[in-house]
This record gives structure tokens, sequence and C-alpha cells, in this order.
């Protein structure tokens, strides 16, 4: 069997395995796209009067929030640029919840409480991330699939590559004219092709969240042979408890983060989870992109600042193998382009999303397809003559 023989097989049932799959997290990272600005249409309660006034402390706005959704946990508190609502995130894994509390900055008034698990985009998320199934099942089917799709499409390259300067013209062009099988071949093998470098951006990216020896061998490759740490935040050292100040801690680390970067766009900062854990602290000028945030740790009893040994410290600290994992979302998203590459991860979702179904009508046609008129007469013949 010579080897595009084996390509072909391989893409064929491969593609019947996952087809389904493949389907929904391109469908769903489709809608996903331009979930910032479709939210920010639709949803007033993100929005703010901008005032001359000083904002609230975050552990007033912790309180605020506290009080009307108790019982659960604040995972962090988020300033935004002038003229938008701060978010109390409450979230956990178990139990299993997250709920956004928006709350003006300068009144402490509790705009809306949003359950982020039964929001549209959060239904979306789920379905890229889980297809809606339990994590443990849904995670490790969502990166099979994906890692599937990366050999797809490779093979169905080598499927699509000319085999002679004759066949060249037909790669690049659709035939609009000619019967719909010939159709719907042109649209899966011309725009496969088209769409092939996106696809492999967006499934590879996707990997690195897939499967942590996928992440490891990236970042081992960029760094040279380097390890990927785990995320992990400093302690706090417990002995000095007895120094805390009697303001807030969480709003010194605050009041600390704005004086030393006032032109922030966005800056958040999470309680202390335990008596041991740190004070995390996260500034992001560019609110469009995650890949340049600082984050930034505090012990909660000293306010001295802690170092970690893993990608998420400060950006310029960061190695350029750090820079590249961090970039991996922005990456996956297009939104490192702004919005043109938003509507290019977009319009690639779109189209990845169109290859399992052009495929299937691929394989259907040919397993249906009817003999021409001359075959069936010789066929006849045959018949007659036996």
């Amino acid at each position: 069997m010579t080897g595009r023989n084996i390509a072909r097989k391989l893409h064929l049932w491969l593609g019947l395995l996952s087809g389904l799959v493949v389907f929904i997290i391109s469908v769903t990272g489709c809608i996903y796209a331009f979930q910032a600005e479709l939210q920010d249409l639709l949803q007033p309660y993100r929005f703010v009067a901008a005032r001359q006034a000083p904002q609230l402390p975050p552990s007033q706005l912790q309180a605020k929030a506290e009080e009307a959704l108790p019982g659960k946990l604040v995972h962090a508190v988020l300033y935004a640029e002038p003229g938008r609502a701060a978010e109390v995130i409450f979230y956990s894994y178990e139990p299993t919840y997250h709920y956004v509390a928006y709350i003006n900055p300068y009144t402490g008034e509790v705009q809306h409480i949003q359950d982020v698990k039964k929001s549209f985009f959060g239904f979306i998320l789920q379905g890229h991330f889980y297809l809606w199934l339990p994590h443990d099942i849904g995670q490790p089917v969502v990166a099979s699939a994906t890692l599937v799709f990366v050999v797809m499409l490779l093979t169905g390259i080598i499927l699509w590559w000319p085999r002679n300067k004759k066949g060249t013209r037909q790669r690049f062009t659709i035939k609009w004219n000619a019967r719909w099988r010939r159709r719907n071949f042109d649209l899966h093998n011309v725009l496969g092709f088209y769409v092939s470098a996106l696809a492999l951006l967006l499934a590879l990216t996707g990997l690195v969240w897939g499967f942590r020896w996928f992440a490891q061998g990236v970042y081992g490759l960029a760094s040279g042979g380097k390890e990927l740490q785990e995320y992990q935040e400093p302690p706090s050292d417990t002995t000095q408890a007895a120094t805390i100040a009697a303001a807030p801690i969480l709003d010194r680390v605050w009041h600390k983060i704005q004086a030393e970067h006032p032109g922030a766009a966005v800056v958040e900062v999470h309680p202390p989870l335990n008596e041991s854990s740190s004070i995390a602290a996260t500034i992001n000028y560019h609110p469009d992109t995650y890949h340049k945030i600082d984050y930034r740790y505090f012990d909660q009893y000293t306010m001295q600042e802690l170092s970690v040994d893993h990608i998420w410290g400060r950006y310029h600290e960061a190695t350029a193998a750090d820079k590249l994992m961090r970039m991996n979302y922005d990456l996956h998203t297009g939104a490192i382009l702004g919005l043109p590459g938003k509507i290019l991860a977009f319009l690639a979702s779109l189209l990845c999303a169109s290859l399992p179904v052009t495929g299937f009508f691929v394989w259907w046609g040919r397993r249906n397809k009817k003999p021409n008129k001359q075959k069936q007469a010789v066929r006849k013949l045959q018949q007659a003559s036996i």
C-alpha cells in the first residue's frame, strides 16, 4: 500500500470517528469568537457612569457581593477600565459554581449577578471544552479528537497535493457548475487546503490545554529542554500572623498596585483562600489580550512580595518560552491580532465545522454512487452471456 493510500484510509476512518466532535468544537469556537463584543452590546449592567470620585476598596466590594450571594467563595475582585462595572468573581471547583457580581465601584451597588455556567456563552464554552459532559469524560474526548484532527489536516494536505501540473489548477478552485458530488468534493478539498494553516494553529494551541505532555513538549522545545512548572501560588509566612495590620490586607495590596501601575486598564486582586495562602494580583495594560499580564504575589501578613518559578510572574521577567506559552490563549482566539485576528479565527472555525459535513457527504456519495449507463449496459451483456 502506497503512502497516499495509507493517508486516504487514515483520513477516512479518523474523520468518520471524530467528525461529530470536531464539528461541535468548531461551531462552539466559532460562536465564542466574539463573546466579549456581544456581551458588551447586550448586557448594559457591565457599564457604569464614570466619576471623578475614588473607587471603593476591594474589601467593601467583596462585602457587598457576599451580601447578595451568601455562602459562596470569592475568587477575585476585578477593577476594569473607567466606565465599566467592577466584578466580584465567585468560583469553586468542588462544589462547582461560577458567578460574577457586577458592582458599581463608586457606590457599591450590585447591578447584576450572573450565573456564568447557566449563561449562553457559559453553555457554549462548556461544549467547547467538555462537550457538555462531566469534566473527567469530556476533556480527554475533546483533547483526543483535537489530536485526531491534526492528523486529518496533515493527511488532507497529502491527499490534496497535485500529482502533476495538469491537476494543480483544480486544487485551488471550486467547480460551481458541476454536479453536487463534485461541488461538495471541491468544497471539502479546496477550502480544507485554504484553512489548513489556521486550523493547525487552532488545533495545536488547543492541544496545549488538552494534554500535559504536549504542553511540556512545546515548552521543552522552546526553552531548550527546560520543564514547564505547574501553576502554584507561593505560601505566606504563617509565623508572622500576629503582625497583620488593622487595615484589610486586600485593600493594602490594591492601593500598592494602583500606586505602582497608575495606567493599568485592569487590576484584579485575589483574597487568600486560607491562613497559608498568598494574595495574588494581576495587572493588565491591554484588556483585549492576556499574555502581557503582570502576575504578582504578596504575603498576606507582611506584604512582602513573593517570587515564583512558573511562567505566571512579571511579564518583563518571562523568558521567550514563557511568553510563547502565555500567548496560547490569545493565539487560539486570534485576539493577538486584534479584531482582524478574531475575524480570522471566526472564519477558520466556521470552515473547520464544514469539513466533517462535506467529508461525510464525499464518503456517502462514493458509497451510493450509481453506475453510469455504459457500465450498466456492459454489466447486462455480461450477465446475459452467462
